[in-house]
């Protein structure tokens, strides 16, 4: 709940005191840049033609509602495991918002080095990247005794 929130906040404030595609310089190699991403990540689909948004629509509540299973099934040790999925359906949530209300997801953080640019993100991206940092954490460091087993 709380990355949804956070996400949506910051989303309201840059979506408020920023114009599209107009860069707010905070740091070197670190701007604040409205844009609307009508596609996934990197802008994959973007000028796919409208459809996409539906697409994106069902899958997010597909992936959102397989998440949600998974938490429900996880037994209370696994703390790890399920903060990484709650930060993944945190932010899946909050771009799902979006994406139903909008039509598009709202991005504003710019992070580049000279004329490269990586794709605009907003705190919903940036926590299903730590989820699923966490995930593969787990997968290669946490389950070493679960591995070795299957051998």
């Amino acid at each position: 709940m709380l990355v949804i929130v956070l996400d949506q906040f910051t989303k309201f404030l840059a979506s408020h005191f920023l114009q599209v595609h107009v860069p707010v310089e905070l740091l070197p190699g670190l701007s604040l840049t409205l844009m609307h991403n009508t596609g996934a990540a990197f802008s994959f689909l973007s000028k796919a033609g409208g459809w996409q948004r539906w697409f994106f629509i069902v899958l997010t509540a597909v992936v959102s509602i397989v998440i949600v299973i998974w938490l429900i099934k996880l037994s209370r040790s696994q703390r790890w495991v399920a903060c990484a999925l709650a930060l993944i359906l945190g932010g899946a949530l909050g771009n799902l918002y979006d994406r139903i209300l909008l039509g598009y997801v709202v991005d504003f953080i710019d992070a580049y080095y000279r004329n490269y640019h990586w794709p605009a993100f907003n705190i919903a991206d940036s926590a299903i990247t730590c989820g699923a940092v966490m995930l593969i954490i787990d997968a290669v460091f946490f389950n070493r005794k679960d591995n070795a087993t299957d051998t």
